[in-house]
């Protein structure tokens, strides 16, 4: 079952740690954000495969924007 990881808030994506096909393991950080001048950790929701990174590295997303899929 796939699993989809939301923008916690409004920001940008500073850095994106993983690629599609990359396995990760829930907790695992998979990219970071820029909120108010402050960078917060995106961690995996689940173990997985990643599937599809929906985002690149400058993008700015609003709160529940899809940024990734793990299955």
């Amino acid at each position: 079952m796939a699993e989809e990881l939301l923008a916690p808030m409004v920001g940008k994506i500073l850095k994106i740690k993983v690629k599609p096909g990359d396995a990760v393991k829930e907790d695992d950080e998979i990219m970071v954000m820029e909120s108010m001048k402050l960078e917060t950790g995106i961690h995996a929701p689940c173990d997985g495969v990643v599937k599809e990174i929906k985002v690149a590295e400058g993008d700015r997303v609003e709160e529940d924007d899809l940024l990734a899929i793990i299955e």
